[in-house]
């Protein structure tokens, strides 16, 4: 056949499939979506994930459904939405501790987060607390930083574990700071509560659900939180960055992704959706109670927060010395 023949049909079947595109995300969703939490049933990132889906299903007209799939520090559930149709209905409720500390810790993932998940927006932060036994003379992070230099290697702080955020956070806080304090790790955030308390170490990065009733309790003494602006949840407590540590902004987040691949229309629909839930009193409320503050992004600025959130967890990783298989 001539070539005249297949310049049209050429033509028409691009435009056909282009039409199909346009008409199946225009009516996006027609059936329900897939929510994949990678941490297990109950715990907060799976607590935060269902509001996040009952909020969603409520503008999208269709269920969100949530599926967990827990293991390897969340990197199960994040391939399986990378390797998924790249068509909107598999959502990623992504976590820091996987996008953002998985990548500078593990460097043979089976998929790359930045490559193979497209990012929607952000939707939680959770800043830390710095919070210190009563025994430590030190009454703001100035007076904690001071001592610290005048007696290096004295303090010590307490970690859920190596390569966690309280232990990444408190290597980042070490360099800003310039000051030389001990890292104790322990096996999970519980177990180093107690030694918390009788002083067997000196302080500890946690969040603020689990750190402000150890304060208000008057067990232990808030001195900042690390994020760049005040959290919601503790509208007192100053920055580390309005007591002199420029810059300083680290938090725990969550914010949702899709394949790569996804149509844009698809995504922006997806990103409009976040933006209008952070908008709702009854769900903002819901979310502050846990102690976390609803944040949002544009795709584009979630993807700029995710690369340079991999940069201060690398950095981290090559201060604390640790060696991750």
């Amino acid at each position: 056949m001539s070539g005249q023949f297949w310049k049209p049909l050429i033509v028409a079947l691009a435009t056909i499939a282009l039409i199909g595109t346009s008409a199946s995300s225009a009516s996006y969703p027609e059936r329900p979506v897939t929510m994949v939490v990678t941490f297990a049933v109950g715990g907060s990132s799976d607590i935060l994930a269902r509001a996040v889906a009952a909020a969603l299903s409520e503008r999208l007209g269709k269920p969100v459904v949530v599926e967990n799939r827990p293991g390897a520090g969340g990197h199960i559930g994040a391939e399986i939405v990378a390797r998924a149709p790249a068509d909107g209905y598999t959502l990623l409720f992504g976590t820091n501790g996987t996008l953002g500390i998985g990548p500078a810790v593990y460097k043979n993932l089976r998929y790359d987060p930045q490559k193979d998940l497209k990012p929607v927006g952000l939707l939680h932060k959770l800043p830390l607390v710095l919070i210190v036994n009563p025994k430590v003379p030190a009454a703001n992070l100035k007076e904690l930083i001071a001592y610290a230099k005048a007696k290096p290697g004295e303090l010590s702080f307490a970690s859920a574990g190596v390569g966690s955020v309280s232990h990444l956070s408190g290597e980042l806080l070490k360099a800003a700071a310039n000051i030389d304090i001990l890292h104790v790790p322990y096996k999970g955030g519980g177990a180093a509560t107690a030694d918390l308390l009788s002083g067997q170490v000196s302080m500890m990065l946690e969040t603020i659900p689990n750190a402000l009733p150890l304060v208000h309790n008057k067990q232990m003494r808030a001195l900042g939180v690390t994020t760049r602006e005040r959290s919601a949840a503790a509208p007192d407590l100053p920055t580390f960055d309005e007591q002199g540590v420029t810059g300083f902004d680290v938090s725990a987040w969550t914010g949702l992704y899709v394949p790569a691949g996804t149509p844009p229309d698809i995504v922006a629909r997806l990103n409009a959706e976040t933006l209008k839930i952070a908008q709702s009193p009854t769900y903002v409320a819901q979310i502050q109670k846990m102690g976390t503050d609803v944040a949002t992004s544009t795709p584009e600025g979630l993807g700029d927060f995710m690369r340079k959130d991999i940069a201060n967890w690398t950095e981290a990783v090559k201060r604390s010395g640790v060696k991750f298989e």
